[in-house]
């Protein structure tokens, strides 16, 4: 039966971040390990924080005093013994903006068993599953998904009824403990009243009662359920494959770059063979090209969004072309969305308007942006391990290229999941 006073949230994330110095935080990396480092912040008045490659012990988070100028600062690292090059750690921020009306499956709350757990039926049977051929490609190839797709993002709800048996343990970089529960941003949610629609931000609406509005309302919640929508979009594609959440940004939408950086050593240290990055910054950084170069060099699989700014511009770290998939946002109707960067940066294109997935408390949202294309294309490759557990990035890029043609613009053009398994079973 269905039930219109669900809760339904209409959220609107493009989780594209800009990013700003943090002025006496910088990563460094020292060849001679740890404590050759320590020794000389003896010398110049820095902090080794922590290792921000795990086990490799040579990349490292440093802070200064704040009244250090830090391009000078970097001069000085770089001077040191041992050192082979320094970088602010950027403080990224994510931006967000507004999409179009509810999408009609979020009124469509008939409870359908999904491979084991109980979800939605609007959330099973939206168009954009359609439109890439989710069903067609489980049910002809055999496949519902395997390996462990890390995502990076805001973390993730462990206790939502969709993700029954699919969570392994993932960590929480802005805390530094174990799990990535998006819950812990919330002190207190209210199930006491009847939810009624209110606007929660100004990306945000969603059935919630006052209290909830009231909560979500404020600007430490502005990304608040962002990776709880990513791993719903990797679970509606690929079912059985596992997910590792990776807690780098809080709910108010920033992050360090270091938190980033030790995100994906750690999946690449802990068995992932997928990493979904729904985020984009404006500026390069040369630990972070190393960081995805080592993840794929140990066959794990990079899919990054190509950014929310309706532009042909590099973000990074869709930017490293060779290294990492850069997914763009179609619409519902196979053309490229008006807010989705394009051009050489993008590989291939997904639906990325009015996506239906799961949301933090048990509930579903939708969203808009090139952070809910990206998943779609992870989902993708965690069907292709399926075929083949021995994939790489190259092998993937090359199946997801067998993709519907659009334009110059989209790559390869918006991925088909049949015509993708179809080339690499051929293969």
């Amino acid at each position: 039966m269905k039930r219109h006073f669900l809760p339904i949230l209409f959220a609107f994330f493009l989780f594209s971040v800009k990013a700003e110095a943090a002025n006496n935080r910088f990563i460094v990396r020292d060849a001679s390990g740890l404590v050759s480092l320590q020794s000389s912040c003896l010398l110049i008045g820095c902090t080794v924080v922590e290792g921000v490659d795990g086990t490799l012990g040579q990349l490292f988070l440093v802070t200064a005093p704040d009244t250090i100028d830090p391009n000078l600062f970097i001069i000085t690292l770089e001077s040191l013994p041992g050192v082979v090059d320094a970088e602010i750690d950027q403080l990224l921020h994510v931006q967000q903006s507004s999409g179009t009306s509810v999408p009609s499956g979020l009124y469509d709350s008939t409870p359908v068993t999904y491979f084991g757990a109980t979800v939605w039926d609007g959330y099973v049977n939206q168009p954009a599953a359609q439109i890439i051929r989710v069903a067609d490609a489980q049910s002809t190839f055999g496949v519902k998904g395997a390996g462990i797709v890390a995502v990076i993002d805001t973390g993730i709800d462990p206790n939502h009824p969709a993700f029954a048996n699919v969570l392994v343990p993932g960590y929480d970089f802005t805390r530094n403990t174990a799990g990535a529960s998006e819950r812990n941003d919330v002190s207190q949610w209210d199930t006491s009243a009847q939810p009624q629609p209110a606007q929660v931000n100004q990306s945000t609406m969603g059935v919630v009662n006052p209290y909830n509005a009231t909560t979500l309302s404020g600007s430490n919640y502005a990304a608040f359920g962002h990776g709880t929508m990513v791993a719903g979009i990797i679970h509606l594609v690929a079912p059985q494959a596992q997910i590792m959440g990776l807690k780098a940004f809080n709910a108010n939408g920033s992050g360090y770059l270091s938190d980033v950086l030790r995100a994906v050593y750690y999946a690449a240290h802990n068995n992932a063979k997928i990493i979904n990055m729904s985020f984009s910054f404006p500026s390069n950084s040369q630990e972070m090209q190393k960081a995805v170069q080592y993840a794929v060099g140990q066959a794990l699989v990079c899919v990054a969004a190509a950014g929310n700014n309706g532009a042909d511009v590099t973000v990074y770290p869709a930017g490293y072309t060779n290294l990492v998939m850069g997914v763009a946002s179609t619409t519902d109707s196979d053309t490229l969305s008006s807010f989705s960067n394009y051009g050489p940066d993008v590989w291939v294109g997904a639906p990325g308007e009015a996506i239906i997935t799961t949301y933090p408390f048990g509930t579903y949202a939708a969203g808009w942006g090139t952070s809910f294309s990206t998943p779609f294309v992870s989902g993708g490759v965690a069907l292709l391990v399926s075929l083949r557990q021995s994939l790489n990035q190259q092998q993937a890029a090359s199946a997801l290229g067998n993709a519907v043609w659009i334009s110059s613009q989209l790559g390869q053009g918006r991925i088909d999941l049949y015509q993708a398994l179809s080339a690499l079973a051929s293969k």
